[in-house]
């Protein structure tokens, strides 16, 4: 089927910074956080709320999506650009609500759930441009989702202690980013759903293929985001002891950028290779490499802060680049007119694990110590080669 090459990388030019600016809002309540408990008396409990809500928000919107069918039956750009609008208010809404009350975190859970119109739509969009080079397609558009997602600490960083500052300006650039996606073009391997098909989820369950790719999804996803989440606050702790406060929380922001923006660089240098040497063999390398991270960087822990950087670093860059194959391997054994379906149900069961992964680390952090918390993450790339090793068996 012939691709207009031009049209083809316009499209997915305009995808990709939309998802950097509607992804802007994910980690937003982290980020401003150590500002939000300066001002305002904020419980630890809800402190981890207001950014597992948004975790248990995702979960909620991308199983309606995949049980509806939305991605598969209404045009994804127009949905897309809903959702990210629809999200920007709500995110902004913190801004006249009590940060850490039931309110706000009411907002975060909506705001999560319209973000399951915005990442898992976005694949649909771009699985839609091509076969041969899905894993880099794919791999470009995590890429933008994880720099989306690193935004909110550079935008901490610039704001200093202006939390609404911050806020403000992930909040725009969503609604923007929303607007600039009806402005992509669909595919020639887009397909469209005439109606409802409850069966496409039982696909996840009766292919084996998908099945064991959403096992390596799920390992992936418990380390994934409880680092995303709070390796600010864990950077804070550990290079507080090599200087003041103040300059410890500046550097724990720039490097918390850093890291999981790595992983968005390193998503796409790993889909150009995927494409050439398989997915699920790129899948492993990277779980090889963020696991042996993990524990290095729980070795390094409140040491010399320039070991404990590059430690976190190359967890940052080797955390991300398995997620995309993930995804592309289920577009690649699912029938075209699930895709979106499947894709959005396997987010669904990777971010209801990070819901319990996202809470509970502070409060095993605060119990075990940041060092044993870093260790217990490699857990999980461990479970999710296995899976990758039985499926590579099927291929």
């Amino acid at each position: 089927m012939p691709t207009d090459f031009t049209g083809k990388w316009r499209s997915l030019s305009l995808l990709m910074v939309a998802e950097v600016a509607g992804m802007s809002l994910w980690f937003m309540s982290a980020a401003i956080l150590p500002d939000l408990t300066r001002e305002f008396a904020i419980s630890e409990f809800r402190q981890a709320a207001l950014s597992s809500a948004v975790q248990i928000g995702f979960v909620a919107g991308a199983l309606a999506s995949a049980l509806l069918g939305l991605a598969d039956r209404i045009d994804p750009r127009r949905f897309f650009a809903f959702c990210a609008i629809l999200a920007a208010l709500f995110n902004a809404s913190l801004l006249v609500v009590e940060p850490g009350g039931n309110l706000s975190i009411l907002a975060r859970f909506v705001t999560g759930a319209l973000l399951a119109g915005v990442y898992p739509v976005g694949m649909k969009i771009a699985v839609g441009w091509g076969k041969e080079d899905r894993g880099l397609l794919v791999g470009t558009l995590v890429g933008a989702l994880t720099l989306g997602s690193a935004a909110p600490h550079f935008l901490a960083l610039l704001g200093g202690t202006d939390w609404r500052w911050s806020l403000s300006v992930a909040s725009i650039a969503s609604a923007a980013g929303g607007a600039l996606c009806l402005f992509a073009g669909l595919g020639p391997f887009h397909a469209k759903a005439p109606r409802m098909k409850l069966k496409a989820i039982l696909t996840a369950w009766t292919n084996r293929k998908i099945r064991f790719a959403y096992a390596g999804y799920l390992g992936h996803m418990w380390e994934l985001y409880a680092m995303w989440a709070w390796i600010g606050v864990a950077l804070t702790i550990s290079f507080s002891s090599q200087m003041s406060s103040d300059a410890a929380l500046s550097l724990s922001r720039l490097i918390a950028f850093l890291t999981i923006a790595a992983g968005g660089i390193a998503s796409v240098f790993a889909g150009l290779v995927a494409d050439r040497v398989g997915k699920s063999n790129i899948a492993i390398l990277a779980m090889v490499i963020s696991g042996s991270a993990a524990i290095a960087s729980a070795l390094t822990f409140g040491g010399p802060a320039w070991l404990t950087i590059i430690c976190v670093l190359v967890w940052g860059a080797a955390i991300l680049p398995d997620s995309a194959q993930f995804s592309a391997l289920v577009a690649d054994y699912a029938p075209p007119d699930q895709a979106g379906s499947l894709m959005s149900f396997q987010t669904a069961l990777g971010f209801a694990l990070t819901f319990f992964t996202v809470q509970l680390t502070p409060v095993a952090a605060d119990w075990l110590g940041w060092p044993t918390v870093f260790a217990l993450m490699a857990i999980g790339p461990a479970l999710g080669i296995a899976g990758m090793l039985r499926l590579k068996k099927m291929e």
